[in-house]
């Protein structure tokens, strides 16, 4: 099972991640957080990485790096060799679904309208959990850090570029998930959260079937 984190900066996906693999974990169900690419032995996930992502918005050109020979591609390695063993959860933080809405938002650059146009091309996920906080909250977060990047500034300072970024998200690439949840950190702990998660997740692993072994298939 896969559970996708996303939202705009300063949601608290990173915090949520933790939370969530901490309790699937306390629960006795097999949980691991990642970030990156999905798929085995991506061929350019290494070097996609050196990419300066805080300037993705801005640049049509690794925006289309990071969603052709990327996302695009990790996709399809995910169908082929899906990354997931039975009855355990990856909880992933981020994905191309942020790299779309940065696209979008900042541009529209011509590779995140044509991932917009066919998000049945990205990796699904089991489950998409898309984050919110209102401008304020983010605000007082921002505040706090120690490590402010332009993105981070850009989302709490620009309203109509978030606005469109969330758009994007649960309108547009969004689609492609089977089931989709929206959770605002500003009313809701990132405990509560994870328990309301995980709740979930166990109960879809629970009714899921039970693969067959070469032996029993045989």
């Amino acid at each position: 099972m896969r559970i996708l984190i996303d939202g705009l900066d300063l949601t608290g996906k990173s915090t949520l991640v933790r939370e969530l693999t901490s309790t699937l974990n306390e629960r006795g169900i097999p949980a691991q957080d990642h970030r990156w690419m999905l798929g085995r032995g991506h061929p350019f996930a290494t070097k996609l990485r050196r990419l300066p992502r805080v300037r993705q918005p801005d640049s049509a050109l690794i925006t289309a790096a990071l969603l052709g020979p990327g996302f695009l591609l990790d996709g399809l390695l995910v169908r082929l060799a899906p990354p997931d063993a039975p009855g355990e959860v990856i909880v992933q933080d981020g994905y191309a679904d942020r790299c779309v809405a940065f696209g979008i938002a900042g541009g529209p650059h011509l590779a995140a309208c044509l991932a917009l146009r066919w998000p049945s091309l990205l990796a699904p996920f089991d489950l998409a959990v898309y984050l919110h906080a209102p401008v304020h909250v983010r605000a007082e977060r921002l505040a706090t850090r120690d490590i402010v990047d332009d993105n981070d500034r850009r989302t709490v300072e620009d309203q109509s570029f978030a606005a469109t970024f969330n758009a994007i998200l649960v309108r547009g690439v969004g689609r492609r998930h089977p089931n989709l949840r929206i959770y605002d950190t500003s009313l809701r702990t990132a405990a509560e959260i994870a328990s309301e998660i995980a709740d979930e997740a166990a109960g879809r692993l629970q009714s899921a079937p039970v693969p067959l072994t070469r032996r029993q298939a045989a």
